[in-house]
């Protein structure tokens, strides 16, 4: 289970502006004026030496109305969370605000660290004296605009979380551990109750019906799985219940627990961006995945065709994927699901060989030269496996960190396509050797400096 960091303190002290450096997103908006943001933001941190999950908070104001309801969100993140973020304002300096919430955070029990923002301008030793007065431990510099300080400071952060706990999901590592996540009401539950056979789980015909993730252990012929049936996620302005917006951290932590992912779409509702937006968590994780089309039973043939171009408008990203059209109600296609998985899931912890993949890398790059990069060529000597689920393939060559998207996207397609590795995301890492006369000036020789003046002279006598 992901650790969960929750980032609090008063309006406009940069919380959301860290949120993004710390998922390395742009999910939350950032604007320079109090009160901008007033629901929590989730996302999954990229900086430090683990992941977790990060959630954004407004900013606490004592106020009433939105403010009130503002503040009812933070402390639900509080409650929620593992280890807060105290955020501060190293222009405005200690406020009476400030105070109030440390005192606050400190009732809370909870591993804390202040972070002083906005010292893009400022000594260190001058920033941070006066916050010390707060009495909640020595403060962190920080400016999350530049990102000055913020690795320090995860690195700091990252071996105080705690351990990964028990989680639903990772209580046998012999077991291939599928997450079935969706929108609420896309038939998650009766998806499950229909491979296993029994009413396991409820599934009624109202969102929300689910609110943790609920991990059921079975064998089927021999194999053994754990279906993880997680709560629905939708846009964050419908989210209203506090427990349904726990669900979402659940369901985060369900993704980064599984082998394999079954992403349910609701063919009636058509692909929204809510669908596209999971599917994106699901692809950063790496996981490997199977789309299941549920209440496609229920389309005639026109609908069919929009479902299907709404799908390649919106997840064209998932190409890698298999699709199946199922009716979770009355089975038609759920028995396909879960040897898609197997088969999924076999791709994403494949061996490959580094004969094998250097020699593909090799034919890819006969059929289709790199480009020049300031007249020279981009060469690509050698691949080999840097890691699975998701397999890594890592390519050795010189101006690597010049090749362009495109070029990056050909060769993960041809190698997808040659080794057959459908129903897994694959990553290139590229590295370039060192140049051993980077830096280095070419020393003339007596003659060549002697030649050199004589060309000079007589092109100054030309003049």
């Amino acid at each position: 289970m992901l650790p969960v960091i929750a980032l609090v303190g008063r309006p406009n002290v940069g919380k959301s502006t860290l949120f993004n450096r710390l998922t390395r997103s742009r999910d939350a908006l950032v604007a320079d004026f109090p009160g901008l943001t007033r629901d929590r933001q989730y996302g999954i941190g990229q900086i430090g030496p683990r992941r977790y999950v990060v959630v954004d908070t407004g900013g606490i104001s004592g106020g009433d109305g939105v403010e009130a309801l503002m503040e009812r969100q933070v402390q639900q993140a509080i409650h929620e969370a593992d280890h807060l973020l105290f955020l501060l304002d190293a222009r405005d300096g200690v406020t009476a605000g400030d105070l109030d919430i440390a005192a606050a955070l400190r009732r809370t029990g909870k591993p804390l660290t202040p972070v002083v923002n906005k010292i893009d301008h400022q000594a260190e030793d001058v920033a941070g004296a006066e916050f010390h007065s707060l009495g909640i431990g020595d403060p962190w510099l920080i400016s999350a605009a530049q990102g000055r300080g913020v690795a320090a400071l995860m690195a700091q952060v990252c071996p105080r979380l705690p351990d990964a706990a028990e989680d639903v999901a990772a209580e046998d590592e012999s077991r291939t551990r599928i997450a079935v996540v969706g929108r609420p009401n896309a038939g998650k539950s009766t998806l499950i109750n229909r491979i296993l056979g029994e009413e396991r789980v409820v599934a009624f015909d109202s969102p929300g019906t689910t609110r943790d993730s609920i991990a059921i252990p079975f064998d089927v012929e021999g194999h053994r799985y754990t279906l993880i049936d997680t709560a629905g996620m939708r846009r964050r302005a419908r989210i209203a219940d506090a427990v349904e917006k726990f669900s979402v951290i659940k369901t985060l932590q369900a993704i980064e627990a599984c082998h394999v992912a079954f992403l349910v779409l609701d063919a009636q509702l058509g692909i929204g961006e809510q669908d596209a937006t999971l599917a994106g968590h699901i692809v950063e994780s790496g996981r490997a995945l199977v789309v299941a089309i549920n209440k496609w039973d229920g389309l005639d043939a026109e609908q069919r065709r929009v479902v299907g171009n709404d799908y390649q408008r919106r997840l064209g990203f998932l190409d890698f994927a298999e699709v199946h059209r199922i009716s979770a109600l009355h089975g038609s296609g759920v028995g396909l699901l879960l040897a898609a998985a197997d088969a999924a899931y076999a791709n994403a912890t494949r061996d490959l060989p580094t004969p094998l993949l250097t020699r593909l890398l090799e034919e890819a790059v006969q059929a289709h030269q790199p480009p020049l990069v300031r007249g020279r060529r981009i060469k690509l000597r050698y691949a080999h496996q840097g890691g699975r689920n998701p397999p890594i393939i890592v390519i050795h060559g010189n101006q690597t960190e010049s090749l362009p998207a495109a070029y990056r996207r050909y060769l993960v397609n041809r190698f997808r396509r040659d080794l057959d590795l459908a129903g897994t995301p694959l990553r290139l890492e590229l590295r370039s050797g060192d140049n051993p006369y980077a830096g280095k000036q070419n020393r003339l020789t007596p003659r060549q400096a002697r030649k050199r003046q004589r060309l000079k002279d007589f092109v100054s006598r030309k003049r």
